[in-house]
């Protein structure tokens, strides 16, 4: 145990300084000439003498869990590299020897019990949609991600079949722009997921002539744009390529522009939330005095526009008791602390907190709906200023109104 964990710690440690060394020329001027079989052979050296040198006493609990968090910290990157798979594994492995108690003790810069620990429902109700045999036409479904089996089954593949269902010439295949949450799927449930440059060569290398990606973000924001930059590398290597409609469409100007896939959006998710607390309609709830607030992620893009646009849009829909704020709280007036007083002055006080966001992850589940003193749910009990504050912890994706939206964004596309 003591030497096999320490030896893969020290594997990674010095696996990252090599690379870092060739990035730029070399470590300190010695190594820019090899070659990576001279690099691995090198590191083996490095930890064969490091292993003949290590005590014969056993690690301490601590010891051991610091191990497994360096390990958790080396993948939580946004990176992939020809190393990614094996690291995953050996993270899962080394986790996997702790005991119990020494699980709890396991901190680092990202890693924590519950990066392996946390039961986030069922992985195998998943698919990675990362078959072969795709054809002449892909349709490629780009998501963010999350690691939370349950919203992943529920609210990404939602999406996903229904537009394998839409589409049947059509191959849905999956890739998400998080590495960092590819990694921990991987490594956690042994679930595969393409990011989206191995999707885009898996599409050249299956010989499909005609792509259309469908991304499931919500705007047309920072991950888009990326999407875009990424997908510039390998236009030339299909016959057509479209990408289609983000969920809100068009960003708009100003906080005033707002459009029909705003308004059906707005429409669904008001409507789910309305269903889901048990009321017969908004109004019911108005006069029970429940607001509804709609937490999004929020961002410094320009897009954090869309934002203010979708409490236009609840605004010109009549619905007097929802408010949308944002986790980043940008644009300012959706912070958390505006939103609580918003609300408060409006003179609700029963509040249900659910996310505007396509999944129901990390965000829903801790910064919304978290015990932590900073989470949604936190902050407005400490408030004082309300009755009751409950969560939905739902994501858009699993909602059919939100599914036919994609479905149609896709469909103007497809010709």
């Amino acid at each position: 145990m003591k030497k096999k964990l320490f030896s893969v710690l020290v594997a990674g440690t010095l696996l990252s300084v090599c690379l870092a060394g060739c990035a730029d020329g070399g470590i300190a001027g010695e190594t820019s000439e090899l070659i990576p079989e001279q690099l691995v052979s090198e590191i083996e050296s490095e930890i064969s003498e490091i292993e003949s040198s290590l005590p014969e006493e056993e690690l301490t609990d601590q010891e051991k869990a610091d191990i497994v968090a360096g390990l958790i910290d080396a993948i939580y990157v946004q990176e992939r590299n020809e190393y990614t798979d094996a690291q995953c594994a050996e993270a899962k492995e080394a986790w996997d020897e702790l005991t119990d108690e020494q699980k709890e003790l396991v901190e680092g810069e990202n890693a924590d019990p519950d990066y392996f620990g946390r039961d986030t429902g069922d992985a195998s109700k998943d698919d990675p949609g990362n078959a072969d045999d795709i054809g002449e036409n892909e349709l490629l479904v780009v998501s963010f991600g999350t690691s939370f089996n349950e919203s992943r089954a529920n609210d990404i593949k939602g999406i996903e079949d229904a537009l394998e269902e839409a589409f049947p010439d059509w191959s849905v295949r999956r890739a998400f722009t998080a590495q960092i949450i590819i990694n921990h799927v991987q490594a956690r449930d042994g679930e595969a997921i393409d990011n989206v440059d191995q999707a885009l060569q898996r599409a050249v290398d299956n010989g499909v002539k005609n792509l259309v990606i469908q991304p499931t973000h919500l705007m047309h924001g920072a991950e888009y744009d990326e999407l875009v930059d990424t997908l510039a590398n390998y236009e030339d290597k299909f016959e057509s390529v479209v990408v289609s409609e983000p969920l809100l469409g068009e960003v708009g100007a100003d906080a005033t522009k707002v459009n029909d896939d705003k308004k059906t959006v707005a429409e669904a998710v008001v409507k789910a939330a309305v269903a889901t607390a048990g009321y017969d309609s908004l109004q019911a709830a108005d006069e029970d005095g429940c607001a509804f607030v709609l937490m999004g992620h929020g961002t410094a893009h320009l897009a954090k526009v869309t934002y203010s646009q979708m409490q236009t849009q609840m605004n010109e829909l009549g619905y007097k008791n929802v408010f949308v704020g944002t986790v980043e709280g940008e644009p300012e007036e959706t912070a958390c602390e505006a939103v609580i007083d918003a609300v408060s002055e409006a003179g609700y006080k029963k509040v249900i907190l659910r996310p505007l966001m396509v999944v129901a992850g990390d965000h829903a589940n801790n910064d919304m709906a978290g015990e932590e003193d900073d989470s949604w749910l936190s902050m407005f009990k400490a408030s004082g200023n309300f009755d009751s504050v409950d969560c939905q912890i739902e994501g858009m994706g699993r909602i059919e109104d939100v599914q036919k939206l994609y479905v149609e964004h896709s469909k103007a596309v497809i010709k």
